[in-house]
C-alpha cells in the first residue's frame, strides 16, 4: 500500500493554543498557510527520517492488542488521528485522549477533556482510524490503551460489532517488551539474549501480509505488555542480537518456547501434526523451576463443569503417552459409567492444567460431619449419606440405593507449557552455568543455526504487500555472522 502524504496544518490561533482544541476537519489545515506553519520538517524530509528510523528498527509487525465495543486512547506527548487515506482528522496536545466506539460498522471518535467528552470538538466516524503518538522526545512517543503504554502506531477497525485495535510497530522496537514480558528482566543476559533471538525469529515467521494482524499480545503468540515491560537489560538483549535469527536450511524455524518442561522437552510431532527436525525432545535443565513439579486439586464441581458430557468424573485413566511421558490420550469415566476419550491438549484445556505431563489420583478422603457416637434419631435427623452406617438394614429397606458419591481427584504433574522448543527455566540454568545464548539456542533447537537473516528478494524483512504506509522494510546493514556450530 502506498504511503499518503500527511496534510500540513498551520499554527492554530492563539485562542486555540490557550486551551481550545481544533475542531475535526478544521479549515486551518490548508496548504496555502504553509508559510505560517511551525510544524516539524517538510513532508519529504520527515518521510526520509521516518524511513531511516523504521529501517534501523526492522520491518513492521502488527500485534492485536484488544477487541471490544469501545476504549480510550491517550497520548503522553500528544496524538494525531488520520483516516485510512492518510488525511489528518485531529491533533491533540500532550495528555490528550479520545474515546472510540463502534457504531453501525464505523469508528466513532470523541475527543475528551478532563476525562469527559469535549464539547468544543465535534465527533466524527470513519471506516478505519490510524493513531500516531506525538512527542518532542522519542521516549514520550507512546500511546496509552487499557492501562498500558505502547510504541508505534495504532490501527482501529470495526469488526463484527467490535473495535479491533492493532499495534503497528517496528520489530526491534517491539522485542524489548516481549523479552521483558516473557522473562524476568533480572535473569542473566545470555538467557535474555536467547529469548530475544527466539522471539525475533517467531515474530518474523508469523508475519502474514494478507491477514488482519500477525501476532496477538498474549500467550497465543508471545506475551507483549508494552512499554512497562521494557528495561535496560531487555533493550540490551535485543540490541546486542539485532538482526539475528534461527534458521534451518534456508528457512526461519518455528521458534516456539515454554516456561519449564519438567525434565525433558517434547517432540513437536507428538503434540502437533508435523515433526520439525529441530524440535526434538532433549534433556532440560529446569531443576530450579518452581513449576518443575506441581499438584492441583480437582474438586467435584470443577470436574462436573469440565466434563458435562459424562455428568462429572469418577476417574481419569491415561491410556496413551508420548515418548517423554506426556498424555496423548485419556479416558474420562463419569459417575454413571459414561466415558469420554480426549487428547492431551483437550485434557489440559478443560482442567486448566499447567502441562500434559500429568497423572491423576483420588484425593484423600476426609469426614467432617457429626460424630457417630451417641447419635440418636430422636435428637436430630440422621443425614442420608451416613444412614447406612447407623442402620444399614433400615436404610436399604426404606429407600433405593443412592447414586455414587461425587469424588475429588488430584492432578500431579511436571512442567509448565506445551514443552516444545526452548525451556525458559532451562535457558536460565544454562546461562547461570556460563553458556552463551548461541549454545543455549542450539541445545533446544537441534540443528538450527544462529545468523543474520538475508535481506534479498522474497525475504520477510523486505517490504511486503499489505504493509501499512510509512513503514518500509528492513534495509539496515547486516551484523557480523556468528560462527556456526
Amino acid at each position: 500500500m502506498a504511503a499518503s502524504l500527511p496534510l500540513l496544518c498551520s499554527t492554530p490561533p492563539r485562542s486555540v493554543r490557550r486551551g481550545k482544541r481544533l475542531a475535526l476537519g478544521s479549515a486551518l489545515c490548508l496548504p496555502l498557510l504553509l508559510a505560517a506553519t511551525v510544524l516539524p520538517l517538510p513532508a519529504r524530509s520527515a518521510a526520509a527520517e521516518s524511513a531511516r528510523g523504521a529501517s534501523a528498527a526492522g520491518p513492521p509487525v502488527r500485534v492485536l492488542l484488544v477487541e471490544s465495543a469501545g476504549f480510550r486512547v491517550t497520548g503522553e506527548g500528544g496524538l494525531r488521528l488520520r483516516d485510512t487515506a492518510g488525511k489528518e482528522l485531529l491533533r491533540l496536545p500532550a495528555g490528550g485522549a479520545v474515546a472510540l466506539r463502534q457504531v453501525g460498522g464505523r469508528v466513532v471518535i470523541e475527543a475528551e477533556a478532563a476525562g469527559r467528552p469535549d464539547p468544543t470538538v465535534r465527533s466524527v466516524s470513519v471506516a478505519e482510524l490510524w493513531i500516531e503518538p506525538l512527542a518532542n522526545r522519542p521516549e514520550s512517543a507512546t500511546f496509552g490503551l487499557q492501562q498500558r503504554r505502547y510504541r508505534g502506531r495504532l490501527q482501529v477497525r470495526p469488526v463484527d460489532g467490535q473495535l479491533r485495535a492493532v499495534n503497528v510497530v517496528a520489530l526491534e522496537t517491539y522485542l524489548p517488551s516481549v523479552v521483558g514480558s516473557e522473562m524476568p528482566a533480572s535473569w542473566p543476559l545470555e538467557a535474555l539474549r536467547a529469548q530475544a533471538v527466539a522471539a525475533r525469529t517467531y515474530a518474523l515467521r508469523q508475519r502474514k501480509p494478507l491477514a488482519a494482524f500477525d501476532l496477538k499480545a498474549t500467550v497465543s503468540s508471545q506475551v507483549y505488555k508494552g512499554l512497562e515491560s521494557e528495561t535496560n537489560s531487555t533493550r540490551q538483549a535485543t540490541s546486542s542480537t539485532k538482526g539475528l535469527v534461527l534458521m534451518h536450511g534456508n528457512a526461519l524455524i518455528d521458534a516456539v518456547f515454554h516456561s519449564s518442561s519438567g525434565g525433558a522437552t517434547e517432540n513437536s510431532g507428538d503434540l502437533w501434526t508435523q515433526q520439525r527436525p529441530y524440535l526434538v525432545s532433549v534433556k532440560d535443565f529446569d531443576d530450579n523451576s518452581p513449576v518443575r513439579q506441581w499438584r492441583k486439586p480437582l474438586p467435584p464441581d470443577l470436574l462436573a463443569k469440565a466434563f458435562p458430557e459424562t455428568g462429572g468424573v469418577r476417574q481419569i485413566d491415561v491410556i496413551a503417552t508420548t515418548a517423554s511421558g506426556r498424555v496423548r490420550q485419556a479416558r474420562v469415566t463419569g459417575p454413571s459409567g459414561r466415558q469420554l476419550v480426549v487428547n492431551g491438549a483437550q485434557l489440559r484445556s478443560r482442567l486448566g492444567l499447567r502441562s500434559t505431563w500429568v497423572r491423576f489420583e483420588a484425593a484423600p478422603f476426609s469426614f467432617s460431619g457429626i460424630p457417630l457416637a451417641g447419635l440418636s434419631p430422636t435428637l436430630a435427623p440422621v443425614p442420608a449419606e451416613i444412614r447406612p452406617l447407623v442402620d444399614p438394614l433400615g436404610a436399604l429397606l426404606a429407600s433405593p440405593p443412592p447414586p455414587p458419591p461425587a469424588i475429588s481427584l488430584v492432578a500431579i504433574g511436571r512442567g509448565f507449557g506445551h514443552g516444545v522448543g526452548m525451556s525458559q527455566w532451562g535457558a536460565y540454568a544454562l546461562a547461570k552455568r556460563g553458556q552463551r545464548f548461541e549454545e543455549i539456542l542450539r541445545h533446544y533447537y537441534q540443528g538450527a543455526v544462529v545468523r543474520p537473516y538475508p535481506r534479498g528478494a522474497g525475504s520477510p524483512l523486505a517490504k511486503q504487500p499489505g504493509d501499512p504506509p510509512g513503514l518500509p522494510g528492513w534495509t539496515s546493514d547486516p551484523v557480523a555472522t556468528l560462527a556456526s556450530p
